[in-house]
C-alpha cells in the first residue's frame, strides 16, 4: 500500500469532528459521560428525568440545541444515538451558551464542561466544579488520550445567545 492513502486517511480524521467545541475537550466530556460508548440501554433517569447516549443529553438540552444547532434529526432520542447529532447537540448548545457575550470572555474547554454539566449557568455554579476536574484529569493526560493547553482561550466566539 502507498503512503498516499495513509496520508489521505489520516488528513480525513482531522476535519471527522471540527465544531464549535474543540475536539479535546468534547471527546473528554463524552470520557466523563459515558466513557465514550454509546450506552445500552440508550437512555437512564438522571436527576428525574431521562438522559440519552454518549453524552447524557436531556431533552431541554437538545430543544436548546436546536437554535443554534439546526434540526438535530428532528427528535431528541434519534439523535442522541447518533455520534454525529449528539456532537452537533454539544455544539449548538454551546454556540447559544457559551458565548463571549454571556461568560465576559472567550469560551474555555472548563466553561464548556460546566455549562454542558449545570445549564447554561453552569460556568459560574460551584456545583459543577467537580466535573471540570474530572474532564480536566482527561485533558491532563488522565486516560492519556486527549491534551490541550487549559490556559489558552479558544478561538474568538461572539455570536450572541
Amino acid at each position: 500500500m502507498s503512503p498516499t492513502p495513509i496520508i489521505l486517511f489520516a488528513s480525513l480524521l482531522v476535519v471527522v469532528h471540527a465544531g464549535y467545541v474543540p475536539d479535546a475537550c468534547m471527546n473528554c466530556i463524552c470520557d466523563v459521560e459515558t466513557n465514550c460508548r454509546m450506552p445500552d440501554p440508550l437512555c437512564h433517569m438522571d436527576g428525574g428525568s431521562p438522559s440519552c447516549g454518549p453524552f447524557q443529553l436531556k431533552r431541554a438540552y437538545w430543544l436548546d440545541a436546536r437554535l443554534k444547532g439546526g434540526d438535530l434529526m428532528n427528535d431528541w432520542q434519534k439523535c442522541a444515538a447518533s455520534w454525529t447529532c449528539s456532537r452537533q447537540c454539544v455544539d449548538g448548545y454551546m454556540e447559544r451558551y457559551a458565548v463571549r457575550s454571556r461568560l465576559g470572555h472567550n469560551p474555555t474547554c472548563e466553561d464548556f464542561s460546566r455549562i454542558h454539566n449545570g445549564g447554561p449557568n453552569g460556568f459560574k455554579m460551584a456545583a459543577t466544579l467537580a466535573y471540570w476536574e474530572r474532564v480536566k484529569k482527561c485533558l491532563v493526560g488522565g486516560p492519556g488520550l486527549y491534551q490541550v493547553d487549559l490556559e489558552q482561550p479558544q478561538k474568538n466566539h461572539t455570536k450572541l445567545g
